[in-house]
């Protein structure tokens, strides 16, 4: 994949407004290749800055249990505290004794050892200030960090830092220079910058617009402080949108659809404010045909989302999930063999890594992956297929490391987790056998029927009911010359008449009275 065809990809980002949630599609030369939902309803989300109480210390572990109003407790280790914990929390101290309110002038703590004993730096009963590293995923709480960073379009805050760090990504060692120049003269003291890939070229009066954004924002939560009592949410990420608007709308994207006014107002706003010539690339949409309908998302998620993903020529990928870890498994299927067995592999390995880059991407999966591919004999192949791969997950925002194929034809990847991989359900549970595979045997629904009838002409006394089945039922009872019918005539002494209904699962019956009303019996059988 060359930067010629990257430029040539058409982009869009397609956002509708649900009742409980927002959706938010991004479309790659109109393939949906990420899907995220935002709930309008409150949680804790990463990036979140909460004035939290430290419920007990766990030396085993080296971590923190912090209540921070959720459910289950979060999770702080020592290794999250940050170089400045002890700065930050005697700072948060003198804020709510109301002695203190900037932090240029405020005394450095000595710094956090690389080894050393949580217990040290904060105790049991405590109110500290943390934000969300990682998402509630599972039974676990969320994981905790107490070094804040406020992030803005361009630059990232970092209170208590005292340090200017250029985003890798930058290559160019004149732009670099330039930007830590910039940087470094409107840097507010005690207060460290990470400057963000999208900085580069940017002038000195939009990344100072930014950086003021960002301190207005650090200024409003220390002014919080004193007024709030742990567990209390302080301060809230921008949401979803407007982070996915921040982080991957670019100079390079063709649409951004929308089918709410008032997101179409805010976002139309943000791009007006950073990228203003991106500005008419918003677009309100007034159909009356679901937007992801429109799109065509809608049946691209029912097709993407299942454990089994057909691919062309027959080829197909098996996803399962699992708490620790991601497994893909792909296979050949019928695919037509045009080669020798080896050519046939990476053929089909080349067709799936396409198609399993989109959905490591799409399904939002962090942790482990392991892919299963076809065994390739030449190492050659393996190594195309694993430079292709790499090639293929370039365009992935999250933090991820691919290992070669070892010589089972297994590629391992591990990717940053932040929150739970995304799982859309596709399928639903079968009403006849209530998703356990299995139904009754024609043998046991002839049982239940005769039980039926005996209770209807003995008990309930019944006259002219006739009963309605699923033709598979109709047919075995009806089967025959002395058929089950036939043998209910002689026991019951009553013709039974049957009625056939497409409409019915396979183990439904209902009885009618002669009137054609559904009998309702009077007790159990």
């Amino acid at each position: 994949m060359n930067t010629e065809e990257t430029q040539t990809i058409s982009k869009e980002l397609v956002i509708t407004s649900r009742e409980t949630e927002v959706q938010i599609a991004l479309l790659e030369d109109k393939k949906l290749v990420e899907i995220h939902r935002e709930k309008k309803i409150e949680e804790c989300t990463v990036g979140d800055i909460y004035f939290a109480k430290v419920k007990r210390i766990n030396p085993g572990l080296n971590a923190a249990f912090v209540n921070i109003g959720d459910d289950k407790d979060a999770f702080l280790h020592y290794l999250d505290l940050g170089f400045h914990a002890r700065s930050l929390n005697e700072f948060v101290n003198q804020v709510i004794n109301n002695r203190k309110r900037s932090i240029a002038n405020i005394k450095l703590e000595s710094e956090v050892e690389k080894a050393g004993k949580i217990g040290d730096i904060i105790q049991g009963g405590a109110s500290i200030l943390v934000q969300i590293a990682k998402e509630p995923i599972s039974t676990k709480g969320a994981r905790l960090t107490s070094e804040i960073s406020l992030a803005g379009r361009f630059l990232v805050l970092v209170p208590f830092m005292d340090k200017i760090n250029i985003s890798q990504k930058i290559k160019n060692g004149e732009e670099r220079n330039r930007l830590k120049n910039i940087v470094q003269s409107i840097r507010p003291k005690r207060f460290g910058i990470i400057v963000r890939t999208v900085a580069q070229g940017k002038n000195i009066d939009e990344l100072s617009t930014d950086l003021e954004l960002l301190v207005e924002k650090w200024k409003s939560i220390i002014t919080k402080l004193p007024q709030v009592k742990a567990p209390t949410k302080i301060a809230s990420e921008d949401d979803k949108i407007t982070s996915i608007i921040r982080d991957v709308v670019d100079e390079s994207f063709d649409a951004v659809h929308v089918d709410n006014k008032e997101l179409y107002q805010e976002i139309k706003l943000y791009l007006t404010t950073y990228i203003p010539e991106k500005k008419d690339i918003v677009k309100f949409y007034k159909g009356t045909k679901p937007l992801f309908e429109e799109m065509n998302i809608a049946l691209q998620i029912k097709s993407s989302f299942g454990k089994v993903v057909i691919l062309k020529h027959g080829v197909y990928l098996v996803v399962e999930h699992t708490e620790a870890m991601h497994v893909i498994d792909v296979n050949s299927g019928t695919r037509f063999k045009t080669g020798t067995s080896e050519e046939n592999a990476l053929h089909v390995n080349l067709e799936a890594a396409t198609e399993i880059a989109r959905q490591i991407r799409l399904r939002d999966m962090g942790g482990i992956i392991t892919i299963d591919f076809i065994d390739l004999a030449k190492s050659a192949n393996r190594t195309l297929l694993h430079k292709t791969f790499q090639e293929l997950m370039k365009n992935d925002k999250a933090k991820h490391t691919i290992l070669p194929m070892n010589k089972f034809g297994i590629i391992q990847i591990t990717r940053h987790r932040v929150r739970a991989a995304t799982v859309i359900e596709t399928s639903e549970l079968c009403p006849t056998c209530r998703g356990t595979g299995k139904i009754k045997s024609a043998m046991l629904i002839q049982e239940d029927i005769e039980n039926m009838i005996e209770y209807l002409i003995d008990k309930q006394l019944e006259k002219g009911f006739h009963l309605a089945v699923h033709p598979f039922i109709y047919a075995y009872l009806t089967k025959g010359i002395f058929s089950i019918r036939w043998s209910w005539l002689r026991r019951f002494r009553r013709w039974i008449r049957l009625v056939a209904k497409s409409d019915y699962s396979v183990v439904e019956f209902q009885f009618f009275n002669k009137n054609n009303d559904q009998i309702i019996f009077g007790e159990s059988i």
